[in-house]
């Protein structure tokens, strides 16, 4: 175990990724963050809901990460991870050019937002077209909201539902979605108007969004649309150690973030596509503490063999100062 070069690798340089190494620097662990600069939020100008940190760009608070995690001694390893190996001792986490040996892994590599193929749609997403209501909805209050249907009609539903709460202008675009009786009734009863019909394109004007334009050339104006994305975890690595995957398609992971694999640990949105930025933080803190009392009782499990190692050394030479004493005075007559 000591020969490993690290306690403990993080995949992911993220709010979770530099949340879990921040708090095993302070608990004087030999820890790198493996960082492919590839944030969930990076199309977003803010984020909200952090306490202390509402409105900061997803940037600024990375960059502050960092250099906190650089503070307590951590390191950034601007690199892709390739894979992950189980070897005797750890694992070996491998990168393009070279390969970490860790005693834990901690993975934090997110998900991924696949959006309905709308023209307009990838283009805006997080500027003008967006997911949370939560995250965005107070920045478009009182303005034209769209919502439109998306490959998980359950959650646009929801979002229709939900967004009233900060408009009273909210129009739903079933777009593909088969709307039931119960469906429409529900959203007409809360004030949500709907525009049946495909959805053709959003259509933006001077680098904003002015109107989604359905198939038959209807354009319903619009200053903001919401979509709910089909959420696909970047867990391959996790499931290429063989951690479990539940029957929901997520990898398995416990409160602590614990997989089903020894020494690996998850979490964020690669195991929670619920998680917002505050809450994947609290997460990786959680987990960063199950990880160094996992490395603890390794620490003290070599401490009890080195120990009686010692012991045994210590008497084996103890008997042998006796022998000798015994072969000495008998060979003294005495």
């Amino acid at each position: 175990m000591n020969a490993m070069e690290y306690d403990v690798v993080v995949v992911g340089g993220g709010a979770a990724g530099l949340t879990a190494a921040l708090v095993l620097g302070r608990a004087r662990r030999r820890v790198a963050v493996v960082d492919g600069q590839e944030p969930r939020n990076a199309p977003a100008a803010h984020m909200h809901g952090f306490l202390s940190r509402d409105g900061m760009s997803p940037t600024h608070l990375l960059a502050a990460g960092r250099a906190e995690v650089f503070g307590y001694g951590g390191e950034v390893v601007r690199d892709q991870v390739r894979g992950v190996d189980r070897v005797e001792g750890g694992f070996v986490v491998r990168l393009a050019d070279r390969a970490l040996t860790t005693r834990a892994v901690f993975v934090a590599t997110g998900l991924r937002d696949e959006l309905p193929e709308i023209p307009g749609v990838r283009e805006r997403w997080a500027r003008d077209v967006l997911h949370c209501p939560y995250c965005h909805g107070y920045e478009v209050r009182d303005t034209p909201i769209g919502v439109l249907g998306g490959q998980v009609p359950e959650m646009s539903l929801h979002q229709a539902l939900l967004l009233r709460q900060w408009s009273d202008d909210v129009v739903f675009f079933p777009n593909r979605i088969d709307l039931a009786p119960r469906d429409r009734e529900r959203l007409v009863a809360r004030g949500v108007r709907i525009a049946d019909g495909e959805v053709a394109r959003l259509i933006v004007a001077e680098d904003r969004l002015r109107a989604v334009e359905l198939a038959n050339g209807q354009a319903v104006p619009r200053s903001a649309v919401f979509v709910a994305p089909r959420f696909v975890p970047r867990h391959e690595l996790l499931t290429g150690l063989g951690c479990q995957v539940g029957d929901n398609g997520w990898v398995v992971a416990d409160p602590s973030g614990r997989t089903s694999v020894p020494g690996v640990w998850a979490a964020g949105n690669v195991v929670d596509p619920r998680a917002q930025v505050i809450t994947a933080a609290g997460a990786a803190s959680v987990s960063a503490i199950a990880i160094n009392g996992y490395l603890l009782e390794q620490d003290v499990d070599r401490a009890v063999e080195d120990y009686r190692q010692a012991g045994e050394v210590f008497s084996n030479a103890m008997e042998q100062q006796v022998a000798a004493a015994v072969r000495g005075d008998q060979s003294h007559g005495v």
